[in-house]
């Protein structure tokens, strides 16, 4: 059984190989993001666009108009961790589609975990074994089999 760990946050991913529950992780690849550590500021240029509302306020003084942004609530920070997870997820897609692992352990803080879950292709997710929400990239790689549940090892069960 060869069990793939993948160690990730919004700026770096760390894949791994688990060759047996006792044995040391084997370093396989490294992704970087370096745009991760920009600021919102350094990412986007200038506000988002904003538009007023003609209608007077309820309640308020006539010829009052209220005042809206139109960026929404994602950040490009936001963006730019999603356009990573992406990354990672095709680079787990490519290494099954080698044959290179068995089963996955994605270890990634909890907000970066949903991003991965939403990036995985179905053909990757049916190979995750389990998942910690856990930041545990700079962890000692050593120190990484005590984080992978014993789920990990048993035999996944069959898509439903």
């Amino acid at each position: 059984m060869r069990i793939r760990i993948v160690v990730a946050n919004q700026a770096e991913a760390v894949f791994y190989d688990l060759p047996s529950r006792t044995a040391g992780p084997l370093w396989t690849a490294r992704l970087t993001d370096p745009i991760a550590h920009l600021h919102d500021r350094d990412l986007k240029s200038d506000r988002p666009g904003r538009f007023s509302n003609h209608a007077p306020l309820a309640g308020g003084r006539r010829g009052a108009t209220a005042h809206h942004g139109t960026g929404g609530e994602r950040s490009p920070r936001k963006h730019e961790a999603a356009l990573f997870a992406g990354r990672i997820a095709r680079q787990l897609e490519l290494s099954q589609r080698n044959d290179e692992f068995d089963r996955v352990v994605v270890m990634a803080a909890p907000a970066f975990l949903g991003l991965l879950r939403k990036a995985l292709p179905d053909s990757v997710r049916l190979h995750v074994a389990a998942e910690v929400g856990k930041d545990l990239l700079h962890e000692q790689p050593a120190m990484l089999p005590a984080h992978v549940p014993d789920e990990a090892f048993h035999e996944l069960s069959p898509p439903q």
